[in-house]
């Protein structure tokens, strides 16, 4: 029974990283993922003034309430979408003039909702260039705090961004969303913040933080549960094949982890234990109508598997996967005809029928490392798929070729 050994999420590294900066003491991260956004994430807290101390399994962080230590700084967030709007929020908590930057890629990602909901807060934040996009300058005085109205339909990361704000502003927020997508993201943010003494309250549409600032603690990061995905759907890809992730359980904070859930529904046999989860392959891959809202980090996933179902498989209300690191809609569309299958797509869904016949096998990655780890699954079955990008995983993953290789050896030692 093939174990694999997942790295840890990058998104609550991400928050772990922000809430250890922000806290009153020292705070030890124990196995943070590390991968290119996250050291960009570190990086950038160095460039404005936090010591970051790093060993292989530990990241050591010495928070400052107060905000940055440094009054003015230059930070570059590379192409990681946590690193571009969580740090010049917890910038603007401090005093002094910060300016960000990131990827041709990134600047291309929407930060407007953000950046308005900042400004109704007296925050006095300039975009250089296109409005709503990097590059931003912050010129921080702190945060008085009170009662913002958001739209985070397009990412949940903004909801996050304000709700670790909160405790550093003079008088806590009270954030009214209109809309929201990936909701189960801004769970894993209240029940780090709970971690790091803070009890936010959600109240229908209405998110209070209270002040008071956060305090260190020894915190473990879990494993990453959108990268599970991969390992999770080559075992149900595999009749006979079986693998078991640790340290994703019940108690597991991502909500990405009930892709087993989809998984399930398409008959793979699934167990989820209190420390780890188990997907056996039955042989059998059942079409189904899904909607994947709340774990849209894992539709390329289910698509690139898809054509082996026995049905067709539609996915639907995925509409903010059009604004990640490339429109993955269109991306995963594109690559499975290349391969032959025949796909359909709407503003918000795709529908993929059965069957394949490759006649391109080259995977056009659009720099984006979902779309790599979703179709080296595909790989499985359809023989030599390359891809034009193949580094691009270093985002997330940076072993992800040689871990799923390996898994990929033991699945076919398993049949």
């Amino acid at each position: 029974m093939p174990s694999i050994d997942i790295p840890g999420s990058k998104s609550i590294t991400a928050r772990a990283l922000f809430l250890a900066a922000a806290a009153d003491g020292v705070t030890t991260l124990v196995r943070p993922l590390r991968s290119d956004d996250t050291e960009g994430f570190a990086e950038g807290l160095v460039r404005l003034g936090y010591r970051v101390g790093r060993t292989s399994d530990t990241w050591q962080v010495d928070g400052r309430p107060q905000g940055p230590a440094v009054a003015e700084a230059d930070v570059y967030c590379r192409d990681g979408a946590t690193t571009a709007r969580f740090l010049p929020v917890l910038a603007a908590a401090g005093h002094g003039t910060y300016r960000f930057d990131a990827s041709e890629q990134m600047r291309r990602r929407p930060l407007l909702p953000l950046s308005r909901a900042l400004r109704d807060l007296g925050v006095d934040l300039r975009h250089e260039g296109a409005e709503g996009h990097h590059p931003l300058t912050v010129r921080a005085a702190g945060v008085e705090g009170g009662e913002v109205v958001l739209d985070a339909g397009q990412s949940s990361q903004y909801l996050t961004a304000l709700l670790l704000l909160g405790p550093l502003t003079r008088e806590g927020l009270r954030i009214r969303v209109t809309d929201l997508v990936s909701a189960p993201y801004v769970e894993i943010t209240l029940a780090m913040m709970r971690s790091f003494g803070v009890a936010a309250e959600r109240q229908g549409d209405v998110f209070v933080v209270p002040p008071g600032g956060y305090r260190a603690t020894t915190y473990t990061v879990e494993p990453d549960a959108s990268t599970a995905s991969y390992f999770f759907a080559a075992a149900a890809l595999t009749p006979g094949g079986e693998v078991t992730v640790p340290g994703l359980g019940e108690g597991a904070l991502q909500g990405d982890l009930g892709f087993v859930d989809v998984l399930r529904r398409m008959g793979a046999d699934v167990t989820v234990g209190p420390d780890a989860t188990t997907v056996r392959g039955t042989g059998e891959l059942r079409g189904l109508t899904v909607t994947m809202r709340d774990i849209s980090d894992t539709m390329p996933t289910l698509a690139a598997i898809a054509p082996f179902a026995s049905g067709p498989v539609r996915i639907e209300d995925v509409a903010n996967t059009r604004v990640k690191e490339c429109d993955r809609l269109d991306a995963c569309a594109e690559n499975l005809r290349r391969l032959g299958a025949d796909v359909t797509t709407g503003p918000d869904w795709i529908e993929i029928r059965p069957g394949l016949d490759p006649h391109i096998t080259e995977i056009k990655s659009y720099g984006d490392h979902r779309i790599v780890m979703s179709f080296a699954v595909t790989g499985l079955r359809v023989p030599g798929i390359s891809f034009d990008d193949p580094g691009c995983v270093r985002k997330t993953f940076p072993g992800f070729h040689e871990a799923f290789a390996d898994l990929r050896s033991r699945l076919g030692d398993d049949r």
